[in-house]
């Protein structure tokens, strides 16, 4: 972990907006009255003429991106995830996806640790509906360095991308510079006898899962997986091939996301035995985010616990 610091991914995607603003005058920003929480006001301070707050109405924001694409501009659309993703999927899909538009998307509270908020804004199928679209590109940043270069690398490319952030901070664990490439995973620790691919806040716990694990005389490899889709196929087989057994860990549901495009991979190419670690097809329900993702087997000691029985 780098220097101990924790960040929430949140801020990084302000900071990066911000950044990016600086040095690419056609990246503009829209946000759904949530500017302080998924912090675009960041970018609003430094550019006011480049943010438009579109109000509560999620929908019409994804169209409004999606005609300032067809001038040539970058539009970021940025709300809530189970706004963005759910509320607004029939526009991302007919008016962004369908054709395959250069607008990005900020999904901002994703998962079961935006806590006190509920069930009704805990978005768990985010990474199942936004992967169901032709061409859209699908990703959860690890942490704060992560999160910074994934928005370049978003900008960078030519067409519809969904990313998702955090609202608790979370531990950095990449050192400044590192190179983000959207469809490529990363090996953070090796091991043989299993691997633990995770995502998003789950990289973290994925890594002090196997710390443990060594203890025990277990060799645990741990493969960061920020790209949900397209998914980085030969880093899985590898691992697939050379440990035996696979655990994928995400804050999602174990329905359509990380595990099942996974298990979808190994099916096809090559039978492997699978552990999904995610929510188990139910809704989450109010309480401290930390309290919440232990109750859902969203941490370390669950991690480890699934490996020791596999």
């Amino acid at each position: 972990m780098a220097d101990g610091k924790k960040i929430a991914t949140r801020e990084s995607y302000g900071k990066a907006l911000t950044e990016l603003g600086a040095e690419y005058e056609n990246l503009v920003v829209l946000d759904a009255d949530l500017a302080n929480a998924t912090k675009t006001g960041i970018f609003q301070k430094a550019f006011p003429q480049r943010h438009f707050d579109c109000g509560i109405a999620e929908a019409n924001m994804m169209d409004v991106a999606a005609g300032l694409a067809t001038t040539g501009l970058v539009p970021f659309a940025s709300s809530f995830a189970m706004f963005a993703a759910g509320r607004a999927y029939e526009q991302v899909r007919n008016s962004i996806g369908y054709p395959h538009l250069n607008v990005k998307i900020g999904a901002t509270h994703g998962g079961i640790s935006v806590g006190e908020d509920g069930a009704s804004h805990q978005c768990c199928e985010d990474f199942a509906l936004m992967r169901s679209i032709p061409g859209m590109v699908v990703m959860s940043p690890a942490d704060d360095v992560e999160a910074r270069e994934m928005v370049k690398a978003a900008y960078r490319y030519e067409g519809p991308v969904y990313m998702r952030f955090g609202r608790s901070a979370v531990p950095v664990i990449h050192e400044e510079g590192m190179h983000f490439e959207i469809g490529k995973g990363e090996t953070l620790r090796d091991g043989t006898d299993v691997a633990i691919i995770a995502n998003g806040l789950l990289v973290y716990e994925a890594l002090e899962a196997a710390k443990a694990l060594a203890a025990e005389g277990i060799s645990a490899r741990v493969i960061n997986m920020a790209t949900i889709k397209p998914l980085d196929q030969e880093l899985v087989l590898k691992a697939a091939a050379e440990c035996g057994k696979i655990v994928t860990c995400e804050e999602h549901s174990v329905i359509g996301g990380l595990g099942e495009a996974v298990c979808s991979l190994l099916s096809e190419k090559m039978p492997t035995p699978v552990r999904r670690i995610g929510i188990n097809d139910e809704f989450g329900h109010s309480g401290p985010a930390a309290a919440l993702l232990k109750q859902f087997g969203l941490c370390a000691e669950h991690i480890a616990e699934v490996v020791r029985s596999f």
